[in-house]
């Protein structure tokens, strides 16, 4: 995937979860306080992203730095730039 590619993806999770309109979801927006999402609202977004890349984020500790929503797609970037790494 493409960084748009993810970010259309993310904001699409948005959209569709929280009903947050499109024109919101910039990358300094503060999930908690500018987009009003509480802790299990953040379980939702957790759960509905895992379904969309196709990744589990259990074990991975950094996802609990992500403030706001250019956080969000920063990591979501570098996961799919892991995941598509050729092995040596």
């Amino acid at each position: 995937m493409t960084r748009e590619e993810i970010i259309a993806a993310i904001n699409s999770t948005f959209i569709e979860q929280f009903e947050i309109s499109e024109d919101k979801l910039t990358p300094d927006k503060q999930i908690f306080n500018d987009l009003g999402l509480d802790s299990l609202d953040i379980v939702d977004l957790m759960v509905g992203l895992q379904r969309r890349f196709g990744i589990s984020l259990r074990e991975n500790e950094e996802i609990r730095k992500v403030v706001t929503l250019g956080d969000v797609y920063e990591f979501f970037v570098r996961l799919e730039a892991k995941r598509n790494k050729p092995k040596t």
